[in-house]
């Protein structure tokens, strides 16, 4: 799926389009719920990332939910502009009166909401999720604190790089960042979480905020001199000590990992925190 700042991206592209602009047209494709849709002449409010989810809320009480995971993306579209994807792929359609259209393709979660707690008729596992979300580390004012109490109380036999994708503990972290942090940080991603002392684990979601805010701003993942350090760089030499990085399939679900074997030694079996 995404990472956290692909969504804050996509999150502000929207909002430069569509917020205080009435929409002329909206249409949700194999919507679940039945939830009455915004009618025409309605005021967009506001678009928001949170972690991985973006949020299109309507001045009527709407709110449209949508999680991209590997297959979705949004699009913004000039009037009388081709679109990049086929018309049957759109999940979503929303054009306002300038003729600027955004359409959401193939997205696996979409929802529509309304009233007072902007949930559907029954909780789905989307608004759980969402609910359940750790800090967003793509936002300047993520409550590192609570981050780490949410790592303290993960089992200590579970993997870091486990620990990292998991978006209850923080969001944002997708697999492409997991590896880039482990990396700078210099820690094995296959590490337990007992292994780890405090000290390196404030270390690792310190650097995760920070290279999550750079992507968020810039709109350019570069985590090592202009670039990604290891990721997609296998069998390539490690750019701090030239040892082959290694490419393996790791964790529970297994995603794939990228790290170098010198640089980011794997603690013995019997290490303790």
């Amino acid at each position: 799926m995404p990472e956290g700042d692909t969504i804050h991206n996509a999150a502000r592209r929207l909002r430069d389009a569509l917020v205080g602009h009435r929409i002329t047209r909206f249409e949700l494709r194999r919507d679940p719920h039945g939830v009455r849709s915004p009618a025409a002449g309605t005021e967009i409010t506001s678009v928001d990332a949170e972690g991985k989810h973006l949020l299109v809320e309507f001045a009527d009480g709407a709110v449209l939910h949508t999680h991209m995971r590997m297959t979705g993306a949004w699009h913004v579209y000039a009037p009388g502009a081709r679109w990049r994807r086929p018309a049957h792929r759109a999940r979503v359609i929303v054009e306002i009166e300038s003729g600027v259209t955004a359409v959401c393709f193939d997205a696996p979660t979409v929802e529509l909401r309304r009233g007072a707690t902007a949930r559907p008729p029954r909780p789905t596992r989307a608004t759980r999720s969402l609910a359940a979300l750790g800090p967003d580390l793509c936002t300047a004012d993520a409550d590192l604190a609570v981050v780490l109490s949410n790592v303290d109380a993960c089992p200590p036999d579970r993997a870091i790089g486990d620990v990292l994708l998991d978006q209850r503990v923080a969001a944002g972290i997708g697999n492409v960042f997991k590896s880039e942090i482990c990396w700078t940080v210099r820690v094995d991603p296959t590490t337990p979480l007992r292994a780890l002392d405090a000290d390196a684990r404030r270390a690792l979601y310190e650097t995760a905020h920070r290279l999550l805010l750079d992507a968020t701003r810039t709109g350019r993942r570069a985590t090592y001199r202009g670039e990604l350090a290891v990721y997609g760089k296998a069998r390539r030499p490690c750019p701090r000590c030239r040892t082959p990085i290694r490419r393996a399939a790791t964790g529970d679900p297994p995603r794939v990992s990228y790290w170098c074997p010198t640089c980011q030694l794997a603690p013995a079996p019997s290490a303790k925190q």
